[in-house]
């Protein structure tokens, strides 16, 4: 056997991230199988036509976030059915690894561990004043503008704590709270309490002081939790699980008290929004659908929302216009008018035979055999609910008030009773051209952030819909 010189291993080009003197974001060193390299162009600058009106986080660090870093693109996507839409004002394309952008202008970064922050300089180009390496992966993150404490949960169940500078420089480590058994999912920080809430794959919620680090309590969940929010005023908590469940918990300083559960969704919750003056909680499902729980009516009234062609990934409200705006697993941007007097869709009801001609059904062997007919097939009319065959709706309508936007089945009867004035649409529809994951809505300047699958983060002026 002839032994030679030892061949030295390739190196690992996704490592080399951590060596430069700023990671590249635009474009992955060694894309993933099924990637296209993308052209290149100008890293970290705003580039492209209008870059006058692109973001300026350099008058307010705090803000450089909704300054998102900007690619040379310049879009823009039409609202269906107005001359309204919204305005793409800059992008970025992510690295090998998944990031998941909060609040400002943080991401995280799964697989390399890092957190990154970026402001824009003088030049126009935007470059990362922050790079920090975690101890392990990194989850979901909560930052507070007002005292700059970033919260970060990680894969080991840990939530760590970091102070930054003013100046958007420096990341100071406070503590860690080991809150989890397994990843973190979910984190809030609630400022007026000193409260760290989280939730866990090992289906817990804590919540934790943040002065002491002490654990406050627990509840155990019947599933993964997938949505967090909470109501300072009533110390009210709603969780959203992958079961299609939403827990309301009251909670103490030292222990918790389940007010209620609501079931209303046929797949899990993925997203949760709370607007604490209306008192209306808005879940987003995996089943396409959007729900609105009036909490503060008392009635038990659920608002069925139908704007989505796949699942709802998450939820923003606009609470200075009483807009809803849900993102989508198909790329959707829909907003919604939420000002507007809605109806609840009606129970469907069961019955053998259609309730307009009184044709059986299918399964209804004995009317068959006395009438001599072929059993039909079943459906319901989205309006009223009843059971009927399909020659007796046969027609279709888009109902906005009842939260159906696309058209959908009625009865005849129905059909005609519906006006032009109830057809008129509640809601606008924008096309992102991403399978979106995350979004943070900053409502002092209509900015939308938007991050996707495809590794790209966006940022939407929102004004000309949100208004």
């Amino acid at each position: 056997m002839i032994v030679g010189p030892r061949r030295p291993a390739p190196a690992t080009q996704s490592r080399c991230l951590t060596l430069c003197p700023y990671p590249s974001v635009l474009f992955s060193p060694v894309p993933r199988r099924g990637w296209r390299r993308r052209p290149r162009r100008a890293p970290y600058s705003d580039g492209g036509r209008d870059s006058a009106q692109a973001a300026d986080p350099q008058a307010d660090p705090a803000a450089a976030g909704r300054g998102v870093p900007g690619g040379g693109e310049y879009g823009r996507d039409r609202a269906q059915g107005g001359g309204r839409h919204q305005r793409l004002r800059g992008q970025v394309e992510g690295t090998e690894t998944d990031q998941q952008p909060a609040v400002h202008s943080f991401f995280l970064q799964r697989q390399t561990r890092t957190v990154r922050v970026w402001l824009k300089r003088d030049s126009g180009q935007y470059w990362p004043s922050i790079y920090h390496v975690m101890p392990s992966p990194c989850s979901c993150m909560s930052f507070n503008p007002e005292t700059r404490r970033l919260s970060i949960g990680l894969d080991n169940g840990t939530i760590s704590e970091f102070i930054l500078s003013e100046d958007y420089n420096k990341m100071t480590p406070v503590k860690n709270y080991q809150a989890h058994q397994s990843r973190v999912t979910m984190i809030l920080f609630v400022l007026e309490l000193e409260w760290v809430l989280s939730t866990g794959q090992d289906k817990q919620f804590a919540w934790h002081c943040s002065e002491s680090g002490q654990r406050l309590g627990g509840y155990r969940t019947s599933a993964v939790a997938s949505g967090l929010q909470f109501d300072v005023e009533t110390r009210h908590v709603f969780i959203g699980d992958h079961s299609g469940q939403v827990t309301i918990l009251k909670l103490e300083q030292e222990n918790c008290t389940l007010v209620t559960t609501f079931r209303g969704h046929t797949g899990g919750v993925t997203a949760l929004c709370w607007d604490p003056v209306q008192r209306v909680l808005f879940s987003g499902s995996s089943d396409h659908s959007v729900i609105m729980w009036d909490i503060g009516g008392r009635k038990g009234t659920a608002i069925e929302l139908q704007g989505h062609n796949d699942k709802v990934q998450a939820l923003s409200y606009a609470q200075h216009t009483r807009q809803l705006i849900s993102c989508g697993g198909d790329g959707g941007i829909v907003v919604w008018n939420m000002d507007v007097e809605r109806q609840e869709t009606p129970e469907w009801l069961d019955s053998d035979s259609c309730q307009k001609c009184d044709q059986p059904f299918f399964w209804n062997f004995k009317q068959m055999w006395d009438s001599k007919k072929i059993g039909l097939r079943q459906h319901h009319c989205r309006k009223c609910g009843k059971a009927v065959c399909g020659k007796c709706s046969s027609k279709r309508s888009s109902i906005p008030l009842m939260g159906f936007e696309f058209e959908v089945r009625v009865c005849d009867s129905c059909h005609e009773s519906i006006t032009d004035e109830e057809r008129a649409p509640t809601a606008t529809f924008h096309d992102s051209k991403h399978n979106i994951v995350h979004v943070h809505f900053d409502a002092t300047r209509g900015w939308l952030l938007t991050s996707g699958t495809d590794k790209v983060i966006k940022l939407w002026d929102m004004t000309p819909v949100v208004s």
